[in-house]
């Protein structure tokens, strides 16, 4: 059949796998910009609107290659399936359109081993519509999550396949850019939900409040897991050393800048804990692999498609940032490059906090688009670019 329905999963595994397709987004071109697909390797993508396929097919259809396949993308999968119909009448072969919609492509969640061995294994999971990782350490017949998305049934069905059952989940800070998955994972499983009273105190979540030093250890001479409160992002951010060989970093560190210290509207204040804790990270050991919360696109991944960098490259490749020597200079950087958070962000941080429970569509719509939680250089960014 020429028409057919795929999933998010195979979207990925055909852009990694650097596939001869093209991608027709069909939505309107303000959703577009907004979001889209994004993958490692450069791959043709078209944004053509399906109300223009409607008025003026013939048209339309003329700027669709014919020398690769064709995968449709649209908000909800109706708009792709009546696009995917209008080729296969003018002879196209082998199209497909995407089940769910772009919010399937925005929840999808990739596990990519980072560590394993007879002692423990830790994944991260990808999330390419969000351009976040969250964690799984895997010690035994126990998983622990670290900053999961709402997606429950994925990490469920990790656990199930990996024969294990997840006992604790962590967050590095009440997270502003997508709806953490904690709560729902310690409500559907009994496990034991961890964070910072210095974000979490005012929610209505029932965490165990987490302990600047503390260790959590793990079955089976598992690794151990160190806290270490790193504030900055929000007062309460924190990061966890897995087996004194990796950090979970949250939105502390990222391979590319740091944490963005302005989204609570206390830029000064929050730049100050944020300096601090950047002297405490010079201290760590050079050669621990920074694991992030975000990453800003692909060119960050190493040649496993995993984000990851040994601490002392960080501070390299950060050395514009890191470097800064004095307190008042650090301010400064941080006001120059501060930019509008996306205006959903103070809602979806009240979700987190189950200050405020929206309905399913309401997640759905606020947990789409890529974050913007990174200090980036953005005023030198603006200065080179123009407006």
């Amino acid at each position: 059949m020429a028409i057919f329905r795929y999933q998010a999963n195979d979207l990925f595994q055909w852009l990694i796998r650097q596939e001869n397709i093209a991608i027709l987004d069909v939505r309107n071109s303000k959703d577009f910009q907004r979001f889209q697909v994004e993958g490692p390797y450069p791959f043709e993508m078209l944004n053509l609107s399906y109300y223009d396929f409607m008025e003026i097919e013939e048209e339309m259809v003329a700027q669709v290659p014919r020398d690769r396949e064709i995968r449709i993308v649209c908000a909800q999968e109706g708009s792709a399936r009546y696009v995917a119909e209008i080729l296969e009448k003018h002879g196209f072969d082998q199209v497909g359109y995407l089940a769910g919609g772009i919010k399937s492509w925005g929840n999808l969640l990739v596990p990519m081993l980072i560590h394993g061995d007879d002692r423990y294994e830790l994944y991260q999971f990808i999330r390419p519509g969000k351009a976040s990782c969250s964690y799984g350490l895997l010690c035994g017949q126990e998983l622990m999550t670290f900053d999961p998305s709402r997606d429950l049934d994925f990490y469920l069905a990790f656990a199930r396949e990996k024969g294990a059952t997840i006992t604790r989940t962590f967050e590095t800070h009440l997270q502003a850019d997508y709806i953490a998955g904690s709560r729902a994972i310690a409500a559907a499983t009994g496990a034991s939900f961890h964070a910072n009273a210095e974000d979490f105190k005012g929610s209505r979540n029932p965490y165990t409040e987490l302990v600047d030093g503390e260790t959590f250890g793990c079955p089976e001479d598992g690794p151990e897991i160190r806290v270490l409160f790193t504030p900055g992002h929000t007062p309460g951010s924190t990061s966890f050393i897995i087996d004194e060989q990796f950090i979970i970093s949250g939105d502390t560190i990222f391979i590319d800048s740091v944490g963005r210290p302005d989204l609570g509207g206390k830029a000064e204040e929050w730049a100050e804990l944020l300096y601090a804790t950047i002297q405490q990270i010079k201290q760590l050991d050079p050669a621990i692999q920074v694991l992030p919360g975000h990453y800003i696109d692909w060119q960050e991944a190493d040649e496993k498609l995993c984000f990851t960098l040994a601490l002392e490259q960080v501070l390299q490749r950060n050395r514009g940032i890191y470097e800064i020597s004095r307190l008042s200079e650090f301010v400064s950087f941080i006001k120059d490059n501060m930019r509008p958070q996306p205006e959903e962000y103070a809602f979806i941080r009240l979700v987190n906090a189950n200050l405020e429970e929206p309905d399913e569509e309401r997640q759905e719509e606020l947990d789409l688009g890529k974050n913007e939680c990174a200090a980036s250089t953005y005023a030198q960014s603006q200065r080179e670019t123009g407006p």
